[in-house]
């Protein structure tokens, strides 16, 4: 299992060049919010309460990436084209 400080490297890092930022609450879910590239304090997408315990292996965390970019990329469709919500928890 990767250590918290890993986890978050690797899920921040992948959305580079944006500004990306994973956080852990008490309850051990992450927050993952996905910012803006022109205006750096809007949040584009953020998404609470992942469970982390089930970011066991790469695939899980890739799966992870992937559906939080898909989603990224249908916040700025137009609303009728927006996918509903993922289940990350």
């Amino acid at each position: 299992m990767l250590s918290e400080l890993e986890l978050r490297s690797i899920i921040e890092g992948s959305f580079l060049p944006k500004r990306c930022e994973c956080t852990k609450a008490e309850d051990a879910s992450l927050t993952i919010k996905v910012y803006d590239d022109r205006d750096r304090d809007r949040v584009d997408l953020e998404v609470k309460g992942i469970n982390a315990d089930k970011l066991d292996s790469s695939r899980a965390i890739c799966n992870l990436i992937t559906g939080l970019r898909e989603d990224l990329k249908h916040s700025h469709a137009p609303v009728l084209q927006r996918a509903g919500g993922r289940g990350y928890r």
